[in-house]
Order: structure tokens, then sequence, then C-alpha cells
């Protein structure tokens, strides 16, 4: 299961030129270190270089890369990134929380959260997990979490998703998290060499605060 994030693992896109002036004001803790965040079968916490080889080994797989830009296919790879992910972070632009399954020590999959504009009104979330584990609930979960961490404590107010269109399960999950779907991105995302079309999905903190339920967080 994943959804593309430019720059996802590759390079970070330039940030929109105007600043939204009714952004909400972020928290600006998360710069110096996420919070962990305990879910019902895992624990969500910041990227380590020790998860390097688990994170290269399950999301370099092709049943998972399909559909999202090239992710590393090293631990080295994987440790650049996760050094970058930092970097990202203390800037105030980006953050990454790994998914640790209760009862491990690595990571197994990634939630990330990038500004489109400065300020982080309105971002982009993407996300990859190792196959072995769709299905089993720990994604939504997961993914709950990470939205209300990007509402709540970061500022956004809203929050979009690309998915390619033949990404079934990436779609749907999306659409079970209550994302609207907004429109069809033709030739939008680059995969080895060819061009595909994405689906545009959007979630507003006021649409998630009205309809969502806080996700449990222990």
């Amino acid at each position: 299961m994943a959804t593309t994030l430019r720059p996802a693992l590759t390079a970070l896109l330039a940030a929109r030129a105007e600043a939204a002036l009714e952004t909400p004001a972020a928290t600006a803790d998360w710069r110096h270190g996420l919070p962990q965040l305990a879910i019902a079968g895992a624990t969500l916490r910041e990227l380590r270089l020790s998860d390097a080889p688990t994170l290269a080994a399950a999301l370099a797989t092709e049943q998972v890369a399909r559909f999202i830009s090239p992710p590393p296919t090293t631990a080295q790879g994987f440790e650049r990134f996760i050094a970058w992910t930092g970097h990202e972070q203390a800037a105030g632009r980006y953050v990454c929380f790994g998914i640790v399954p209760t009862g491990m020590d690595h990571a197994v999959g990634i939630i990330q959260v990038r500004q489109l504009e400065p300020g982080f009104g309105v971002a982009e979330w993407g996300f990859a997990l190792d196959a072995s584990y769709w299905g089993s609930g720990l994604f939504p979960s997961s993914a709950r979490a990470v939205i209300e961490f990007a509402f709540t404590q970061i500022g956004v107010y809203r929050l979009e998703a690309r998915a390619m269109v033949d990404n079934a399960r990436g779609n749907a999950a999306l659409r079970k998290l209550g994302a609207t779907p907004e429109g069809r991105l033709r030739r939008s995302f680059l995969k080895d060499g060819e061009y595909f079309d994405q689906l545009l999905w959007s979630i507003l903190a006021s649409e998630w605060k009205a309809s969502s339920p806080p996700p449990l967080i222990h």
C-alpha cells in the first residue's frame, strides 16, 4: 500500500511562492523532535538510522514500489534518506513517522507530510508500508494518528494526497479515511520513464474535526 509523495524519497520540490495569510499558527516543538504516537498494534516515531535495513527490505519490493517514486534500494541509501528527513524537519518543512509494530524495534513503513506552501497551511502526505501488513488494520490506525497530528500540532488546514489511478488499494484507503476526490491529474507522475495519471484527494481540518473520531493514541 502506497501513495506518491513528491518528492517522496528523492528530492524536495520547491515550495509555493505565496504564503497563506490565514494559515493557523503551527506548533514549533515538532521541529526539534517528533512525539511517539502509540496506537493499537504499533508505535509511530521519528526514523532512526537503525531502521534503514528493514525499510530497504520492505519498501523496495516491486509490490510496494510500483506506485511510488523509486525508494532507496540499499540500507545505505535509506540512511541518507533518514538523515535528510531530520534536516527537513528541523527546517520546518517536513515530517516523517516510522511505523513500528508492537514487539518490533524497527520501522516497517513510513508516513510523510510536507508543506506545499510556507507556513505548512497546505500540505501533502504519502505513505508506504511493508506488503505483509496490508489488510492488517495497521495502516488506517497509523494514518488517522498522523492526520490528527498534522491538523492539531503542525497547523495544517488542507491535506492533499496524490495516488496513481491504477493504485486501487491506495485510493480505497484514502476514501475510507474520509478524503474527497477532487479530480484527475493527467500524466502528472513520472515512473520508469513513463507518465501516469493520478487522482488528487484532500481532507480539510474542519471536515476532519467534524466527522472523524479522535485516534486512539495512548
